[in-house]
């Protein structure tokens, strides 16, 4: 394996990512997620091009614990701003990239390759391939909570 310094988002990221469709329900989405084992899956507008990212805690918190039935929503209600990185970027530039924006996945293009989302790194992904120090400092920026 590469060393850390020379990693990139491709070598640490999961690969055989599915995406729930935005036209797709989010009881689709939940059932998704539920027999993928994942808590967070892509949406994909009709050009099969990633449009937000949907975890199960949306699903509970904006849709059923409001009262709304999921199976009457459509995943793309809940896309919004996607943060992303290239799969040929350094591993180190997808850390600096969840830290800044507090996010614990990452959804992993190719460029290159049509833009096509081939992957996402994960804490988990995080904790397997980085160093101790990074990954402290991972979690120190991305679940500190402000005092102020």
């Amino acid at each position: 394996m590469a060393t850390n310094k020379q990693l990139k988002a491709r070598d640490i990221m999961t690969r055989g990512v599915q995406c729930v469709g935005a036209h797709q329900s989010l009881f689709e989405a939940a059932q998704m997620m539920r027999d993928l084992g994942v808590g967070c899956v892509p949406i994909c507008g009709d050009d099969n091009r990633i449009t937000g990212l949907i975890t199960d805690r949306d699903i509970v918190l904006k849709c059923c614990a409001e009262g709304i039935d999921p199976a009457t929503v459509q995943a793309g209600t809940l896309a919004g701003h996607v943060h992303w990185i290239d799969a040929d970027a350094q591993a180190t530039a997808a850390l600096e990239t969840m830290e800044t924006h507090q996010i614990k996945r990452l959804p992993v293009i190719d460029v290159a390759g049509g833009h096509r989302l081939v992957g996402m790194i994960t804490e988990a992904n995080l904790a397997k391939n980085l160093s101790d120090e990074q990954i402290a400092e991972f979690a120190t920026r991305v679940y500190a909570v402000s005092t102020a």
